[in-house]
């Protein structure tokens, strides 16, 4: 009896050890393909959810989210990774240890003992390609995300530079219109239309190429093509809210220059009832961003109805007057029409709180004949009852007044070079009525050009200087006449000159001798574009950005390594040598 079970076991050995390549190769592929499996089992559910909570949480952040591809990314990795890796082991531990107990926990375990061995050895090599498998499926996921993040950094690229190259195209300019900044912007501060959130950096870069996702879960432009324009903006520098389309289109500063009683409030609403009449004649759009200005716009029209002064302007440091300007066909501009008071130009310290000047390429100089020496001194004394009360006259020789204001613009880096002066010589109506205003409309033998005559006025009566300081300091210069019963449509032209907006058109214009007409005409603050949809995906979910990476990456993950895996265990089973 004892020989005949040495001779069974020796029988069963030996037929184990025939099946041992066989058991031990199809345990080591079942080891490897089930901690695959797992592996892919545990990235689905890693990257599958749509809610910000599972495997992955993704936290919400106190702005906008980053880039999937540069931060979740490896969260979500991570996230697999810690779950697979003690997984295996654990399942490893436990198969050996069933093994063990079921072929070897009994006297068969004597003729098993191949079996086991097989088995035991599968599991063990198996280590070997699992680790493969894991270093192919890490570098097949950074693979992934090295493909992405290319396609990110040249959607980066492309995007800031298409937005510099509109800026650069469309000369847009920036500046804060608020009192106290002044400042030049480089990128203003957004507001998120939904949650009110601010973005100090909504731009390509790695919160997102085309869209940021707020915190609340709305996407936002990063570009002004792509519509950034439409969302509320901020001046960093000081908080002061922007004008609506701020970076669309070119904000164009333009400073009144006059000392006290100069008429630069009066000039200035009688070139927005020009300018505003000129849109409408073509079907264009201009509106205050401000409603207090809207206001004052519709007293001024009242007081002058009435035939009133303009109340004096106070002392404070200006907000501009901001006007919209939309001409089909002619362009747009933001209008930054600064109207300090007078006073200001009185002295160098004054004139240096006035920090916009540092910005414009145009200028507006208002010359209130009645101020200049010369006219003074050839007015009749009843002539001089006539005018003061009519208007107030200011004491500031306007050469004083521009030369402090060259002084400030020479501190300029380009030594304060501007585009265009316009320089406004206003109250002609009372001016013709008087002996030395009556050469103002003779014709001189250079009167060809606009405002030749009111140049070679200005000249005789001692402002010769200041004249041929400006033709140094600016490209162009044009001198214009102005009283409350000059044309319109000339007032329109001129600013449109001095701002880069064609504003010409004669026939559309009311007539010389109308009024600044009734408060129906009064621009309106209307939004001169659509806001930005509060669209996008609640912060419970993760946003769409997410989602498509996720199961972009899933994606990249079974085809590239389902490829590399075939290919790994092909030649790995080829290279066997009982195979």
């Amino acid at each position: 009896m004892p020989a005949i079970m040495v001779v069974l076991l020796v029988a069963a050995w030996l037929c184990a050890f025939v099946v041992f390549p066989l058991v031990f190769t199809l345990t080591l592929l079942a080891a490897g393909a089930t901690a695959t499996a797992f592996a892919y089992l545990q990235a689905w559910r890693t990257l599958a959810p749509v809610t910000a909570k599972g495997p992955s949480p993704v936290p919400v952040p106190e702005v906008a989210y980053r880039h999937y591809l540069l931060d979740q990314v490896w969260r979500d990795g991570w996230a697999m990774t810690r779950v697979v890796g003690p997984w295996a082991w654990q399942s490893a531990r436990q198969a050996m240890t069933g093994i063990t107990r079921a072929l070897l926990g009994g006297p068969w375990g004597y003729f098993l003992f191949p079996v086991w061995l097989a088995l035991y050895a599968g599991i063990v090599v198996a280590v070997v390609p699992a680790t493969l498998t894991a270093v192919t499926l890490t570098v097949v996921y950074a693979a992934v995300v090295a493909v992405g993040l290319a396609g990110w950094v040249a959607c980066v690229a492309v995007l800031g530079l298409v937005e510099r190259v509109f800026m650069a195209y469309g000369r847009i300019l920036q500046t804060c219109p608020h009192p106290f900044c002044y400042e030049k912007i480089a990128l203003p501060v957004y507001e998120c239309p939904n949650c009110g959130t601010r973005h100090r950096r909504l731009v390509p870069g790695p919160a997102g190429a085309f869209r940021h996702v707020c915190r609340c879960g709305v996407r936002l432009p990063t570009t002004i093509p792509l519509g950034r324009y439409r969302l509320t903006a901020y001046c960093p520098h000081c908080s002061g809210r922007l004008p609506e389309r701020i970076g669309r289109v070119r904000v164009e500063p333009l400073p009144f220059v006059g000392g006290p009683a100069a008429g630069k409030t009066t000039f200035m609403f009688l070139a927005i009832r020009a300018l505003h009449a000129r849109a409408r004649s073509v079907r264009g759009e201009l509106a205050f961003v401000e409603q207090r200005h809207a206001q004052a716009y519709a007293g001024a029209v009242r007081e002058f109805q009435r035939g009133g002064r303009l109340a004096k302007t106070g002392p404070e440091l200006p907000l501009a007057t901001m006007v919209d300007v939309e001409l089909p066909g002619a362009g747009h501009r933001i209008l930054y029409l600064f109207d300090p008071a007078g006073e200001h130009f009185t002295g160098a310290t004054e004139v240096e709180s006035l920090r916009y000047l540092d910005h414009g390429e145009a200028l507006l100089f208002v010359v209130d004949p009645f101020a200049l020496p010369a006219v003074r001194r050839a007015l009749s004394e009843e002539e001089r009852v006539a005018v003061e009360g009519a208007a107030a006259s200011s004491e500031e020789d306007p050469a004083d007044t521009l030369q402090r204001v060259l002084n400030e613009l020479r501190s300029r880096p380009d030594r304060g070079r501007q585009r265009r002066v316009a320089v406004v010589l206003t109250k002609t109506d009372l001016l013709r009525g008087t002996m030395v205003g009556r050469s103002l409309d003779e014709s001189g033998p250079e009167d060809g050009e606009p405002g030749a005559h009111v140049r070679r006025w200005l000249d005789e009566v001692g402002l010769g200087n200041a004249i041929r300081a400006l033709d140094q300091l600016a490209g162009q210069v044009r001198y214009f006449g102005s009283g409350l019963d000059t044309a319109p449509f000339e007032v329109a032209e001129l600013l449109g000159w001095v701002t880069g907006l064609p504003a010409d058109g004669r026939r559309a214009l009311p007539a010389p001798g109308q009024g600044l007409g009734s408060v129906d005409e009064v621009p309106g603050t209307a939004p001169l574009r659509a806001p930005w949809p509060a669209r996008g995906r609640e912060n419970a979910l993760v946003p769409a950005g997410y989602q498509a990476g996720r199961w972009a990456v899933f994606a990249g993950l079974v085809v590239l390594g389902a490829t590399a895996l075939v290919f790994g265990v092909g030649q790995g089973v080829r290279a066997l040598p009982w195979v």
